[in-house]
């Protein structure tokens, strides 16, 4: 493979050895004497690599790579320097040069001159070809990302447009107790639509932000059950917690659940009360979270009320998030606590 090479040095007779060593190699060699006719050079000309002496008139190849810098020319530098001026080498390594070659008058320093250059290229190429690598990386994840947001739009679109058929059927049922049921059901579905909404306004499609997916939960929970006959206060105190989408899904069921048992059992129609939702860190990868409420309490060991499918809901969901579920005894009302396993991007 044939190489472009810019070599900059005042001293012609060295540039026409290297010219005529580098030719015999196959690699054409273009020659500037100073750095005015180099920097044109590689303004208007493409090369592979760039050999810089160190002496030049009126001026030093380190100020030839820092004007290089400041023109953005991005081409690989060997750089050259006499045999007693290593210190300068190392300056010039540190200036962005990608090796350098010692000058000696014997044969060495072509032999020497034409492995850098070819170790240099290679290199360069070498990044060049993972910087492209990572760019299509970064391009295909971009487009999964967006192609997962759309996805997760048009869930949470279709389950709205599925509340929304629940909705009405609530209205049209006559039984009490088929409203109840259906209402439970819009609530559980409701609390995954929130989830993918979440997801597909974030930034990340991948993670949801506890915090702001639970204030949304806690408003549509306050605005589904609230009522003259239910005057209670709905209370959600967050930290900014990150969680993968399965787990968030789990949180927010059991916040439906809970909440929902709440307004139904926890005070006696016409009772004003509060029930507050906390989720709170509770040290490294763990979280806390909390539905209380000051009612009439519960007795765990009972048979729960209703079809008992909302106590396993949050029992089997609570039990993939941690520890499970757990109610403090002793408290007045209602106190269930979920401890949370927090992966380690949270």
């Amino acid at each position: 493979m044939s190489f472009s090479v810019l070599y900059i040095d005042d001293d012609a007779a060295i540039a026409r050895l290297v010219q005529k060593h580098m030719g015999r190699l196959g690699h054409e060699v273009s020659h500037a004497e100073n750095a005015e006719d180099a920097l044109e050079l590689l303004k208007t000309t493409e090369f592979d690599v760039v050999v810089l002496d160190h002496y030049l008139r009126q001026t030093t190849g380190h100020d030839v790579l820092g004007r290089m810098r400041e023109a953005e020319i991005d081409v690989p530098v060997v750089y050259v320097t006499g045999s007693n001026e290593a210190q300068v080498a190392i300056e010039a390594i540190k200036a962005g040069a990608a090796d350098y070659v010692i000058k000696t008058v014997s044969d060495d320093f072509l032999s020497l001159l034409s492995s850098a250059i070819e170790q240099t290229i290679a290199n360069a190429q070498l990044r060049a070809a993972k910087a492209r690598a990572d760019e299509e990386i970064r391009l295909g994840k971009e487009r999964a990302e967006a192609l997962l947001a759309e996805v997760n739009h048009r869930v949470a679109n279709s389950l709205a447009l599925v509340a929304s058929l629940l909705r009405l059927q609530i209205s049209a049922a006559r039984s009490d107790e088929v409203k109840a049921e259906l209402a439970e059901t819009q609530a559980r579905i409701t609390a995954i639509a929130g989830m993918h909404r979440s997801l597909y306004t974030s930034d990340d499609v991948s993670r949801v932000e506890l915090d702001r997916y639970l204030n949304r939960l806690t408003v549509e929970l306050y605005n589904s059950l609230h009522s003259a006959e239910k005057p209670v206060r709905l209370l959600l105190d967050a930290d900014p917690i990150s969680l993968s989408a399965d787990k968030a899904v789990s949180v927010g069921m059991i916040v439906t659940e809970l909440v929902t048992n709440a307004f139904k059992y926890a005070y006696a129609p016409g009772q004003s009360g509060d029930i507050r939702v906390y989720l709170k860190m509770r040290g490294d990868g763990e979280a806390l979270l909390r539905v209380e409420d000051d009612g009439v309490g519960i007795d765990p060991q009972r048979a729960p009320k209703g079809t008992g499918l909302g106590s396993r809901i949050v029992k089997s969901m609570a039990s993939t998030l941690g520890d499970g579920l757990h109610y403090l005894e002793g408290t007045h009302g209602t106190v269930a606590e979920v401890p949370l396993k927090l992966d380690n991007e949270a």
